[in-house]
């Protein structure tokens, strides 16, 4: 599944966007997801771009990641990596993502493209009548969660949970965005666009079955050019207000946080949508143009 960052699958997590080693002793070089460091006179901010969810037993956490997350003052995510934020994401998407009892997901649809998801609902082991009572954003997060079940992955092995865990017990937790502005941000999307984005992602189900694995294999070969042009690209162009608002807008907002961060002191990791750290409107170029050292690819 393609995707920037989120709260689940498709476009949201399309949702889902994406993610050296030490020189102690040689070893056989593999491919690892990308680090930036950020550096002023007085502050450290390593920036690593995540997979909401993962395949278990992947090996993807680089060296620089592993030992900046031991000497952070602080770790920020999107959301706040806890079960209370999780119950409330779930909670408001129920009361956003469902559609009134008068209303239908297929009718909105023309009858190819009902018969379409329809067959792509068969495919993935997903029930078409629970399809029909949710929004187009929600029914492409339902799709989106069945492709990575595929693979077996879950957030519970995705990038976050295990960061959050690892982090030091002393390092302070903060959060960009509430579950109720993430959430809003696709259920406030007009109804075109997100029908726009349904149908990129049925179309995608079924030529590229794959797409999955292909975009967790380009994160760990940090093949950020396959990245924006697999993941980033078809959102630009079948929903671009969609992108606007949960990629160039946030980017926008999230880097004014981290050039207040960095006016300050100490060391900081971020975690972030791997769609968020890519090319000239991604987080480490945003920073490098407001004059900061940038490291990284």
């Amino acid at each position: 599944m393609r995707g920037p960052p989120g709260i689940g699958a498709g476009v949201l997590a399309a949702v889902l966007a994406l993610l050296l080693a030490s020189c102690a002793a040689p070893e056989t070089a593999r491919a690892q997801p990308p680090v930036w460091v950020v550096t002023d006179a007085d502050s450290e901010l390593v920036l690593f771009g995540s997979v909401h969810v993962l395949p278990p037993d992947l090996d993807w956490r680089p060296a620089p990641l592993t030992r900046a997350l031991a000497a952070a003052d602080d770790v920020w995510f999107e959301l706040p990596v806890d079960p209370a934020a999780e119950a409330e994401v779930a909670r408001l998407a129920g009361e956003r993502g469902v559609l009134a009892p008068d209303r239908s997901l297929f009718a909105m649809l023309t009858p190819a493209e009902r018969i379409q998801l329809s067959r792509v609902a068969e495919t993935y082991a997903v029930d078409a009548s629970t399809l029909d009572r949710l929004q187009p954003w929600l029914a492409e997060v339902a799709l989106g969660a069945a492709a990575f079940r595929k693979y077996g992955a879950g957030a519970e092995n995705g990038v976050e949970k295990a960061i959050s865990a690892a982090a030091p017990a002393r390092a302070g937790r903060r959060a960009f965005e509430t579950p109720a502005e993430q959430i809003a941000l696709f259920a406030d999307t007009p109804l075109e666009e997100q029908l726009s984005a349904l149908r990129e992602t049925l179309q995608e189900m079924e030529d590229q079955p794959d797409a999955f694995a292909q975009m967790v294999a380009a994160w760990m070969a940090g093949d950020l050019d396959g990245l924006d042009r697999e993941v980033l690209e078809p959102l630009r162009k079948s929903a671009p207000g969609f992108f606007r608002r949960v990629v160039t807008e946030r980017n926008v907002r999230w880097t004014a946080a981290l050039d207040d961060r960095l006016k300050g002191e100490g060391r900081t990791v971020v975690v972030v949508g791997m769609g968020h750290l890519i090319g000239a409107d991604g987080l480490p170029a945003r920073l490098r143009a407001l004059g900061y050292s940038v490291t990284g690819p």
